[in-house]
């Protein structure tokens, strides 16, 4: 191929690929595809976090606590304090402070977490049965003390609307004026449970509002306010899910759950309007643990060196004085040890610590320092001379010599193996 073949080749092939990429690019087409890569991390780790964004998004001062340490330093007046956590561990005493921070101003929120047990008398909540407010299952409600429980509890402020949430069966919703305990707002009649078009949602009604507010509330549990102290509540068709009393001069709030709250329910009905509504014109803290540490878990967060220390002392120390399986060895008499006990003791103690290797190149060095001394000039000759000498002065075969004298293998050898090489040495260090 020549020169001009060859810039034609290559011109061809260049306006091929500009004609196949003029091509492609025609029939190109661009658009946009959105990829959804889940959630961020700080939304994962945190499932109230679409609810303090949007509260400060409203101009609501928002900030988070992990234990209830941070109580001693939090002022009650123009407050609220959301307890999300788990309670479980919670002390007496921290619950008194609880409710002495929120009878000091402050605005106490959280969520029953204890069913009521007849038997006991108590659910197990401290602060539920502080407040005298029980939590039932909604299915019990069918029962007929229960029922009559229910139908017993305060429907509403004014003794009007008293008589007709008897004669409903169910508790009239209403919103008291913070300021002045004894002047109730008017509240809105609760619409017929026949005429109810969303039974499943808990609704909030409002002074001069037409229609009320829908919260997805489980509707599975009741709360009963038992002492009569509630002054506003809101209920679903067949059971009461929020419950506002005063508290000295504080407010508590109790819920049946706050998952209302969470991420992926926030914006769901009017979720995001009673977090909004319970915690206006005040600072909130979100508190996400309020179970208290006990000596153990504290001590292995600073301390768990000193625990695995503490735990290993204390492993050995029952391992000494623990009882022995079987009798003592008695130790043995002085009149049986003997130099030759002592003898294959030290060699014993040589091959498990050396190994064979050793012990078979000290047998050879001490048949190498025997033969110098009878042919000086030992040490200088060919290995092949080596075995003529030890031949001559032995009077054994070469092939005997070279078995013996070969260099040892660098795998174990088996017992046998090994008896037998340690056998040709010797009788080739004997001959000497």
């Amino acid at each position: 191929m020549n020169r001009r073949t060859g810039f034609l080749l290559g011109a061809l092939l260049i306006l091929a690929l500009g004609w196949l990429a003029s091509y492609l690019l025609g029939r190109a087409e661009s658009y946009e595809r959105v990829i959804d890569h889940g959630a961020a991390p700080e939304v994962k780790a945190n499932p109230y976090f679409a609810a303090q964004s949007f509260l400060r998004a409203q101009g609501v001062k928002v900030e988070t606590a992990d234990s209830l340490a941070k109580l001693s330093q939090l002022p009650s007046a123009g407050h609220s304090l959301l307890l999300l956590g788990d309670r479980e561990k919670v002390t007496p005493q921290q619950t008194q402070r609880l409710l002495d921070w929120a009878a000091k101003g402050g605005h106490l929120i959280f969520v029953a977490e204890r069913l009521w047990d007849d038997k006991k008398g108590k659910s197990g909540d401290l602060l539920l049965d502080s407040l005298g407010i029980q939590q039932l299952e909604s299915d019990d409600l069918d029962k007929p003390e229960d029922a009559k429980g229910a139908a017993e509890q305060p429907a509403a402020a004014t003794q009007g609307e008293t008589d007709e949430a008897e004669q409903h069966g169910l508790s009239q919703l209403e919103q008291l004026s913070q300021s002045d305990p004894d002047e109730a707002q008017a509240a809105a009649p609760a619409p017929d449970k026949e005429q109810d078009a969303y039974p499943k949602l808990t609704k909030l009604y409002l002074e001069n509002e037409q229609a009320p507010a829908y919260i997805g509330f489980d509707t599975d549990f009741h709360l009963y306010d038992a002492k009569n102290l509630a002054t506003a509540w809101a209920n679903s068709a067949q059971s009461t899910h929020m419950l506002q009393l005063y508290h000295g001069d504080g407010l508590i709030t109790v819920l049946t759950d706050s998952w209302i709250w969470q991420n992926n329910k926030i914006a769901k009905y009017d979720n995001a309007w009673l977090l909004w509504y319970l915690t206006q014109e005040s600072d909130v803290t979100m508190l996400f643990r309020a179970d208290h540490d006990g000596l153990l878990s504290l001590l292995w967060e600073y301390f768990p060196q000193a625990l695995l220390a503490l735990g290993l002392l204390l492993a050995l120390t029952l391992w000494s004085v623990g009882m022995r399986q079987g009798p003592l060895q008695l130790p043995a008499s002085f009149s049986r040890r003997q130099l030759q006990e002592h003898i294959r003791a030290s060699a014993d103690f040589s091959l498990r610590r050396s190994g064979q290797q050793t012990l078979l190149q000290g047998l050879q060095l001490d048949i190498q320092r025997r033969a110098r001394k009878r042919h000086p000039g030992f040490e200088r000759l060919p290995v092949a001379d080596q075995w003529l000498v030890l031949s001559r002065l032995t009077r054994l075969s070469t092939s005997t010599i070279g078995k013996a004298m070969r260099p040892l293998p660098q795998q174990r050898l088996t017992a046998t193996d090994f008896t037998r090489q340690v056998a040709n040495l010797q009788t080739l260090r004997n001959a000497l």
